[in-house]
């Protein structure tokens, strides 16, 4: 049987014709089964501005942006000469595009469940249009296989969470099982979309921002592959965001809880829920440039052969702090249970937390502020504090919180920049702390070159 690799594309890698023939030439020589893309590069964003502005402007202004999209994918299938029967698939896409975004501007009312549906078209046009590309790769090398396009919302079913749905697994297992259970017999490339799925009721649904990586990852579990492939515009994961710190370095392995960490607390090239359903079956996930498929890229695994002491970091901007004080929390118990109770209904994630004997400290992302509600219903149980305007710093490694004198060693790199939180202990591989938005990249600067620039993995 022949082995099994998923491989994921994203926006820039869609870009182009050209981008997307180099592209189907990395899944070819990958031997890539299946082929998840993302929409061409800033189409995701035009479709929203479509749904948004058929909502609230003159039709005029909305056909402008429905313009726009279509000479773009036009121009694409021109350039990959597209068969006649693709053009109208492509031209069908067009038609429901401009159909909902009609619907939309005559009901003045862009429900998000209808923006899902919208929004869907993008990764339904690239598709298309890359598995002619793929084709043309397939027929350049005289191989047997054949490229196919397989509609995602087949396979990855989810719930109604409208913007941001949760992809059911055991449903996906078995459509990836009944839709897929050929792609070992290695005849067949597969192309098909990320970021979207369906209900049970056969609505269509997306699965937030970034979620292309999360749903490869999904259909890469149900398949129950060998490996899974991201391919974006940067060769791998680095020690911290190389636009922050010039000298950040290439990582060449990271274990699945590392680049858990990492993911989650701000590093831009991983979907933090994408390693979920890979840690699930243990697949070893590759990151590489599809820009630069000869250099090394970086594997994550459930084992790797070193474990220094910090890895990498990360920053999360655009950050606020919570604090909830009462003195009924003074020797009572349920007071959290009530905080976090208000969080879970309105669906707001916690990133980080400390306690003291009367109040708890939380970082949210700043959107949430936008949530008057939940600032109201927390107010009805505590004296309530925000504080904007700050970014979180996470160092990512291995033992952090067994290792002595490393708490002395980042606060005297950065002695001079005031810590409004610290967060240590819940996990051997995560050390963050608050300061300001403004001296975030400094203090990152600073700790890289103390951590990784001196090579010092291991304290003294």
């Amino acid at each position: 049987m022949a082995k099994l690799v998923v491989s994921k594309f994203g926006g820039t890698s869609m870009g182009d014709a050209d981008c997307m023939l180099r592209s189907a030439e990395v899944s070819y020589r990958q031997g890539s089964s299946l082929v998840v893309v993302s929409a061409t590069s800033g189409t995701t964003n035009d479709l929203i501005a479509l749904g948004k502005t058929a909502e609230t402007q003159s039709w005029p202004d909305a056909e402008k942006i429905l313009t726009k999209i279509q000479e773009r994918h036009l121009k694409i299938a021109g350039d990959l000469r597209l068969p006649a029967d693709s053009v109208k698939l492509l031209e069908t896409l067009f038609e429901e595009m401009s159909s909902l975004a009609k619907g939309i501007h005559l009901l003045k009312d862009c429900s998000v469940k209808a923006l899902d549906t919208l929004v869907s078209l993008g990764e339904r046009m690239s598709s298309l249009l890359f598995t002619q590309a793929m084709s043309q790769v397939l027929k350049k090398h005289n191989s047997e296989k054949t490229a196919e396009l397989l509609d995602v919302r087949k396979v990855l079913r989810t719930d109604d969470s409208f913007g941001k749905a949760k992809p059911l697994t055991a449903e996906v297992a078995a459509l990836a099982q009944k839709h897929l259970s050929f792609l070992r017999e290695g005849q067949r490339v597969v192309c098909t979309q990320g970021y979207i799925g369906m209900t049970e009721e056969g609505n269509t649904t997306t699965l937030g921002r970034g979620g292309s990586d999360y749903s490869a990852a999904i259909l890469a579990e149900g398949v129950s592959a060998d490996v899974l492939e991201i391919w974006t515009d940067v060769a791998g994961i680095a020690t911290t965001d190389p636009r922050l710190c010039p000298k950040a370095q290439p990582i060449r392995e990271i274990s699945f809880k590392e680049a858990s960490e990492l993911a989650t607390f701000g590093a831009k090239i991983l979907h933090p829920a994408t390693l979920l359903p890979a840690i699930r079956k243990n697949i070893p996930v590759f990151v590489g440039s599809s820009f630069d498929a000869e250099a090394r890229g970086t594997w994550v695994r459930k084992d790797v052969e070193d474990h220094p002491l910090i890895r990498a970091m990360a920053l999360r901007k655009k950050q606020v702090l919570v604090t909830l004080s009462t003195p009924e929390m003074l020797y009572a118990h349920g007071f959290l249970f009530q905080i976090f109770k208000i969080f879970n209904d309105h669906k707001v994630s916690i990133d980080a937390i400390t306690t003291s004997e009367i109040s708890v400290s939380v970082t949210l992302d700043d959107s949430t502020l936008l949530n008057k509600k939940l600032i109201a219903d927390l107010s009805q149980i505590a004296d309530v504090q925000v504080e904007e305007n700050l970014a979180l710093i996470s160092l990512i490694g291995n033992n952090i919180n067994h290792t002595a004198g490393l708490g002395e060693k980042i606060f005297k790199a950065i002695s001079d920049i005031n810590v409004r939180m610290i967060c240590l202990g819940a996990s051997k591989h995560n050390f963050c702390f608050l300061v300001s938005d403004e001296q975030g990249p400094e203090a990152i600067r600073r700790l890289h070159s103390c951590f990784i620039e001196a090579g010092s993995e291991e304290m003294a």
